[in-house]
């Protein structure tokens, strides 16, 4: 019967599945943001479907973020970098050159550990809080 009423007042809109609204607690939308902020050469559209939501969610939650505490907002991010160790070059003869060498492979490795550790501490809260809404 609601199909019926709804094919009456707009039959293309019938058909189609409604947008399904999430209640995010302040707390998700934290760890969203900063999985996003530690995570280089990640886009707002790559970590948004990694946790189900959608892209201008996401962007908008940075966006606060950015605002509350009086920071500018990030240049673009153009999409994920190469995967480390692709298409290096041989090591330099110049010790220097290579010591920049490993502190950015270094940075590079940190960050990513810091990324990891995030999305570890999201899973462990949603597993807590799924685990303690079953009624088994």
């Amino acid at each position: 019967m609601d199909t019926l009423i709804l094919d009456l007042l707009d039959p293309g809109e019938a058909r189609t599945a409604p947008m399904v609204m999430k209640d995010c607690s302040d707390e998700f939308r934290a760890d969203a943001v900063a999985l996003y902020e530690s995570t280089p050469g990640a886009t707002y559209k790559d970590i948004a479907a990694d946790l189900g939501i959608d892209r201008a969610t996401l962007r908008e939650w940075a966006l606060r973020d950015r605002a509350r505490r009086g920071t500018a907002p990030a240049p673009a991010r153009a999409g994920r970098t190469t995967p480390a160790g692709a298409g290096q070059a041989a090591p330099p003869a110049d010790p220097g050159e290579r010591i920049r060498q490993l502190e950015a492979r270094v940075a590079e490795l940190e960050a990513s550990e810091r990324k990891l550790a995030t999305e570890r501490d999201i899973l462990r809260k949603a597993a807590k809080y799924f685990a303690g809404e079953t009624n088994w």
